[in-house]
C-alpha cells in the first residue's frame, strides 16, 4: 500500500485512537428550545461532563449558535452563557438569511445568555477572559475548528467540539489540538459527536 493510500485511509479512520466518553449520569435540562437542531441527544450529558470533570458553572462561551438550541441548554448550567455566530449559516449549516433577531428574540427570556454577531476571527483577538466552559460547532473545517479550538483551550477549563463523528477534518483537529496542548480527549460517537478535551 502506498503512503498516499495510507494517508487517505487514517484521514477517513473514524476508529482514530481517542477515549470514548460514556456518561453515568444522563438527564434532559429542565430548559430546552423548540427549534430543529442536530445538537439534539446531547442536552442529556452536560451535567455528566461537567461533575465528572469537576467544572465550574460561572461562564462558558459558544462559537456556532445558529438557532440557539445549545445555548439554551449551556444556560440550564452556567451564570453566564456567551454564543457568538454570524447567524448567516454556512456551507455545512445551510446558508441562510440573517437571523440574528430572531435567534435574539427567542432567547430573549433567557436573561443568562449574550448573543454576539461576530466572526469568532474578530472575535477572539479582543477577548481575553476565562471561561469554564468552551463549546466549538463552527464551520467544520480543520483550519477554523482548531484556530478557534486553540483560543478556547487557552481561554477554558474544558471544550467541546460538535460534529467529531460527522467530519473527519473536525475530529483530526480535536485530536491534534489535545496533543498540541498536552490535555486528555474523548469523543462522545453520538448525536453527530461530541469531542471533549479537559
Amino acid at each position: 500500500m502506498g503512503i498516499k493510500s495510507r494517508i487517505s485511509r487514517e484521514l477517513f479512520n473514524f476508529n482514530h485512537p481517542i477515549q470514548t466518553y460514556k456518561p453515568v449520569n444522563v438527564q434532559r435540562p429542565p430548559h430546552l428550545l423548540d427549534v430543529p437542531s442536530a445538537w439534539t441527544g446531547l442536552e442529556s450529558i452536560i451535567e455528566d461532563i461537567l461533575t465528572r470533570f469537576s467544572i465550574d458553572r460561572d461562564s462558558c462561551i459558544e462559537f456556532g449558535t445558529e438557532f440557539g438550541y445549545s445555548t439554551v441548554v449551556f444556560s440550564n448550567h452556567f451564570q453566564r452563557v456567551k454564543g457568538i455566530d454570524l447567524f448567516l449559516g454556512d456551507a455545512h449549516s445551510g446558508l441562510k438569511t440573517d437571523h440574528f433577531l430572531e435567534t435574539q428574540l427567542s432567547l430573549s427570556k433567557y436573561a443568562n445568555i449574550e448573543l454576539i454577531q461576530r466572526d469568532y476571527r474578530d472575535y477572539i483577538q479582543e477577548d481575553n477572559a476565562h471561561y469554564n466552559l468552551a463549546h466549538v460547532d463552527i464551520v467544520h473545517t480543520y483550519k477554523d475548528t482548531y484556530d478557534c479550538g486553540l483560543w478556547a483551550l487557552e481561554h477554558s477549563d474544558c471544550c467541546l467540539f460538535h460534529d467529531t463523528n460527522s467530519f473527519k477534518e473536525v475530529r483530526l483537529a480535536v485530536i491534534d489540538l489535545a496533543k498540541a496542548t498536552g490535555r486528555k480527549v474523548f469523543n462522545y460517537p453520538h448525536h453527530h459527536g461530541l469531542g471533549i478535551i479537559v
